[in-house]
């Protein structure tokens, strides 16, 4: 469609499609259209695919500051973050990001380079400015613990990653499960021990597969090595690596990320011991490059994407003013490939 105006001829810009135009279009309401997209948890399955369906037909886009006006929220989500070059932080970023965009939700981030209590009041503060419905806290570190602690009480905030006792809910992965797999794993195929590598001391979820491994190997009657410490990084696997090579004992390693057993494979090839004929190896995480290593990698899996949903979820609950939950785990699951097998023979 066009319009002259002086002489000059000007298109018309399509009108964009408004909440009412998704409700007929679905043969709705316009408040079950609101529901659908604000709490679809409350709608039926089948109505909720008809709105989304219109919803993508139309393109549209719902108004923020009309909501904003309405409902007394601006529709946006703070993350405070940290190190995300690493992959457990930034898959669980992805995670939190992908829940938000489900919901509509817009997501600010801020990165902190420390966790601590100044850092984390800092940058709860910067998203307070920015007038965040609430805060998804990802804290891995023990140094964060004094900082959650002191949160405003007015703001509703969700922990990824963190300790139990806490005054907010926290959204988690269950760690020392997850090194129970794979220790439990190792010793199935007949190994004597397991000798462990672990994450940074800092850092809870290195201390929670350390407590995991540590159990097992405790109630069966094992020898318990000293753990070796890493970084995360495959360079501080391969060093722990070549170590670890050099003991003759050592039949099976459970490293505490993929990183660091990719590093440990690299020590054990170089040396010429065999894996799994030799050694069998462990990793935590299952890295999209986990299969396609040499051998490729058995591991513990952990799903972010269920993190980020957790998160989301129960910090909805507490903007609604719903008591949410104080600790939710979610289970993590042993992934078994090539890189595991019976302890050798001639041991």
């Amino acid at each position: 469609m066009t319009q002259q105006v002086s002489g000059q001829t000007f298109s018309e810009r399509p009108r964009a499609a408004v909440m009412e135009d998704v409700a007929a279009r679905a043969g709705v309401s316009a408040m079950t259209v609101s529901r659908v997209l604000n709490t679809p948890e409350k709608v039926r399955p089948d109505t909720r695919a008809r709105v989304l369906d219109a919803v993508r037909e139309l393109g549209y886009r719902p108004n923020f500051a009309a909501r904003s006006l309405v409902t007394g929220r601006s529709g946006a989500l703070g993350v405070v973050s940290f190190d995300t070059t690493l992959y457990g932080p930034a898959s669980t970023l992805h995670g939190i990001e992908q829940a938000a965009r489900t919901h509509d939700y817009l997501v600010t981030i801020v990165n902190v380079t420390t966790l601590n209590r100044r850092s984390i009041a800092e940058a709860v503060n910067r998203l307070r400015f920015q007038s965040v419905d609430g805060v998804v806290i990802v804290a891995p570190h023990e140094s964060a613990a004094d900082g959650l602690h002191h949160l405003p009480p007015d703001l509703p905030a969700v922990v990824v990653g963190a300790r139990e006792s806490l005054p907010v809910p926290v959204a988690a992965v269950d760690q020392a499960a997850g090194a129970v797999r794979a220790t439990r794993h190792l010793l199935s195929l007949g190994h004597n021990t397991v000798w462990h590598l672990s994450g940074p001391e800092d850092w809870i979820d290195a201390s929670a597969r350390v407590e995991g491994w540590r159990s097992v190997l405790t109630a069966e009657g094992r020898q318990i090595p000293d753990p070796l410490r890493g970084d995360w990084s495959a360079r501080s696997g391969f060093e722990a690596g070549r170590q670890l090579a050099r003991d003759p004992e050592v039949t099976a390693i459970f490293a505490a990320n993929d990183h660091m057993a990719t590093g440990v494979l690299r020590a054990l090839r170089e040396v010429g011991r065999r894996v799994p004929e030799d050694v069998s190896v462990v990793g935590f995480d299952d890295v999209p490059e986990a299969p396609y290593l040499w051998p490729p990698l058995s591991t513990v899996r952990q799903n972010f994407t269920e993190v980020g949903r957790l998160a989301f979820r129960l910090l909805l609950e507490r903007i609604d003013g719903r008591t949410a939950t104080p600790h939710r785990m979610i289970e993590p699951e042993l992934v078994v490939r090539e890189s595991t097998g019976a302890r050798p023979t001639s041991r």
